[in-house]
C-alpha cells in the first residue's frame, strides 16, 4: 500500500526506535530554524523577479510531491529541497512588491520574529493561568493599538483615567468574520433578553442590516449566528454617497421593521470596504440606531490601520457611541497573518454569550474575577499566542515608523491616481480613500467596456509582472490596484502603470 510498510516492525524495535526519536533534540532545532531563514532570506531577496500569479494547473502539486506519506525518515534538507521545487512555483506571492490584488498582506521583520518565538512556545492560552504572560501581553498589545487609534476609554480592558479596569475589553482573533460572528451573537443574545424570549424563540423578529458594500463575509456570519436570511437587510448604496452607507435610509429600514413587528438587533458599519473603500458615516449610524438598542459594530480590517495617522482618525468620528470595532493589523500594519483586534465596549455581553467553565479549568484567579479568559470572548477554546507578535511590531517599529509606513502608500497610491486620471483612456470610478484606486478602461467607439477591462486584468495577470484584482461598482467591471505590500516602493508602482498603458494599447489597436 503506496510507501506504508505492511509487515510492520516487531513492538520490542518499534519501542527502541521511539527511545531515539527526539523531535526537539536543540541542535536539530537550531539547524532547521538557520536553514529556514537562510530560505526566507533568499525568498524575500529573489521574490521580486518571480511571477506573482503562477502558472500552474489543479492538481499540480500532487504530481510533483509523492501521492503517499513516506515511512522512513529523510533528511530536512530533502524536505527544504521539494518546497523549492514544486511549492514556490505554485505560490502566488502576496509578499511581491508586484502584488496589487485585494488587499495588502504585510509583514515585517519584528512580525516574523514574534510569530516565530510564540510557534516555539507553542502555548496554549484559554485561561489567564494556562499562560498569564500571554493573556496579559494580548491585552497589553490590544491596549497599546487602541491607543494608537484613540479609541475610547470605554474599549480598554486596563487603561482607563481612574486607574480601574475597565467594563470594556479586547481580543485577537483570526479574521473579520470571527469578529462579526462572535459580535452577532452577543447582540442577538442580549436583544432576545430584552424582549424576554424563552430561549432563542423570538429569534426569527430580530433584523440585522448593513450596506450593500459591506463585505460578504457579514451574511455568512449572521446565517451562521441564527439570523433568518430574510431578516438581513443589504441597503443599497449610490455614487451620490461614494457607495458609503446612507444613515437616513438606514433609520426608513429600521422603522418598517419596527412597525413590522421585528426588532432592529445588529448594524455593521464599515471603513474601508473591500470593493471600493467606501466609508460609512460611523457616528450618524450610531444615531440612528440608538432608538433601536440596535448593536452597532465597525469593521475596519482593512483602512483601521490608516486610522493611527491623525489625518485620517476622523473616519472612526463618532466610535465612542458604538458598541465593538475590529480592525486587522494583518492587512496593512506590518502584522503576519493571522490577527484581527476586536474591541467591545462592554466585555460582559460577549463572555455572557460565549463562556464556557468546565470543572477542568476551573481555577482561583478566574473565579475571583480579576481576569478576563480570553476563551470567552472567541468561538473556540484553544487559542495561540497571537498578541506576541503584534506587541513586537509596536515595541520595535513604534507609533512614527508605524505612521510613516502608511503615508508612504497613501502617496503612491495617490502618485498612481494622478497617472489614471491624466490618461484620457482612462477613469477613475470613485474617488480614492487610502491607498486602493479603482478605475476603468472607458468606453471607446463601441468597445465593450467590460469585455476590455476584463481582458486588461487577464493580459496583466498573465504576464507575471503585476497581479491585480476586481469588482463590480455600479454596475461596472472596475479594476481595484491597492498599493501597501510590505516590499513595494514607487519604482513598482510606475512600473506596473507602464505596464497597464501597453497592455491597453494592444486592445485598443486590436494586437493579440
Amino acid at each position: 500500500m503506496g510507501s506504508l510498510d505492511s509487515n510492520p516492525a516487531s513492538f520490542d524495535a518499534f519501542a527502541a526506535d521511539a527511545e531515539g526519536f527526539q523531535p526537539l533534540n536543540a541542535d536539530d532545532v537550531r539547524s532547521y530554524l538557520h536553514k529556514s531563514v537562510d530560505f526566507i532570506y533568499d525568498y524575500y531577496k529573489s521574490v521580486e523577479s518571480l511571477p506573482v500569479l503562477p502558472g500552474v494547473e489543479p492538481g499540480y502539486l500532487s504530481r510533483l510531491l509523492q501521492s503517499a506519506p513516506p515511512s522512513a525518515a529523510a533528511p530536512f534538507d530533502i524536505a527544504m529541497k521539494e518546497i523549492r521545487d514544486a511549492v514556490v512555483p505554485g505560490m502566488t506571492h502576496w509578499a511581491s512588491p508586484n502584488f496589487f490584488a485585494f488587499f495588502p498582506a504585510t509583514n515585517s521583520a519584528a512580525a516574523i520574529a514574534g510569530e516565530l518565538i510564540a510557534s516555539a512556545m507553542n502555548t496554549v492560552g484559554f485561561t489567564w493561568q494556562a499562560n498569564p504572560a500571554a493573556t496579559e501581553m494580548e491585552v497589553l498589545a490590544l491596549d497599546w493599538l487602541a491607543q494608537l487609534l484613540r479609541l475610547p476609554e470605554s474599549f480598554m480592558m486596563n487603561r482607563t483615567t481612574a486607574g480601574a479596569r475597565g467594563t470594556g475589553g479586547g481580543v485577537i482573533l483570526g479574521t473579520t468574520s470571527e469578529a462579526m460572528l462572535v459580535t452577532l451573537v452577543a447582540a442577538r443574545d442580549a436583544a432576545l433578553h430584552r424582549m424576554g424570549s424563552n430561549g432563542v424563540a423570538g429569534i426569527t423578529r430580530l433584523t440585522v442590516y448593513a450596506a450593500d458594500q459591506t463585505h460578504s463575509t457579514f451574511f455568512k456570519a449572521c446565517r451562521l449566528a441564527g439570523f433568518d436570511p430574510a431578516n438581513i437587510r443589504s441597503i443599497p448604496t449610490s455614487a451620490d454617497t461614494n457607495y458609503g452607507l446612507d444613515p437616513t435610509r438606514l433609520l426608513e429600514v429600521m422603522q418598517a421593521d419596527v412597525d413590522a413587528g421585528l426588532v432592529p438587533t445588529y448594524i455593521c458599519a464599515t471603513v474601508g470596504t473591500t470593493s471600493s473603500n467606501a466609508v460609512d458615516p460611523v457616528g450618524a449610524v450610531a444615531d440612528a440606531a440608538a432608538p433601536f438598542g440596535a448593536w452597532v459594530h465597525v469593521d475596519a480590517a482593512y483602512a483601521g490601520s490608516a486610522c493611527i495617522c491623525p489625518e485620517f482618525r476622523h473616519h472612526l468620528d463618532g466610535v465612542e457611541r458604538v458598541d465593538s470595532i475590529s480592525m486587522s493589523p494583518h492587512k496593512w500594519l506590518m502584522t503576519c497573518l493571522d490577527c484581527t483586534c476586536l474591541w467591545v465596549r462592554d466585555a460582559h455581553l460577549l463572555t455572557d454569550s460565549l463562556e464556557t467553565n468546565p470543572e477542568y479549568l476551573k481555577n482561583d484567579v478566574t473565579d475571583s474575577g480579576a481576569v478576563t479568559d480570553l476563551k470567552d470572548m472567541q468561538v473556540g477554546v484553544g487559542r495561540r499566542f497571537r498578541g506576541l507578535k503584534l506587541w513586537m511590531v509596536m515595541r520595535t517599529y513604534g507609533a512614527t515608523k508605524l505612521q510613516e509606513h502608511i503615508r508612504i502608500d497613501v502617496a503612491m497610491a495617490k502618485m498612481f491616481e494622478e497617472c489614471v486620471r491624466a490618461d484620457d483612456r482612462f477613469e477613475v470610478v470613485v474617488p480614492r480613500n487610502f491607498a486602493l484606486v479603482c478605475f476603468r478602461i472607458k468606453p471607446h467607439d463601441g468597445m465593450i467596456e467590460e469585455a476590455a477591462n476584463r481582458e486588461l486584468m487577464e493580459r496583466l495577470n498573465r504576464t507575471g509582472k503585476a497581479y491585480l484584482a476586481h469588482t463590480v461598482i455600479g454596475g461596472k467591471f472596475v479594476l481595484r490596484f491597492a498599493v501597501g505590500s510590505s516590499l513595494q516602493e514607487e519604482r513598482h508602482v510606475r512600473s506596473a502603470w507602464d505596464l497597464i498603458r501597453k497592455k491597453t494599447t494592444e486592445i485598443m489597436s486590436g494586437e493579440m
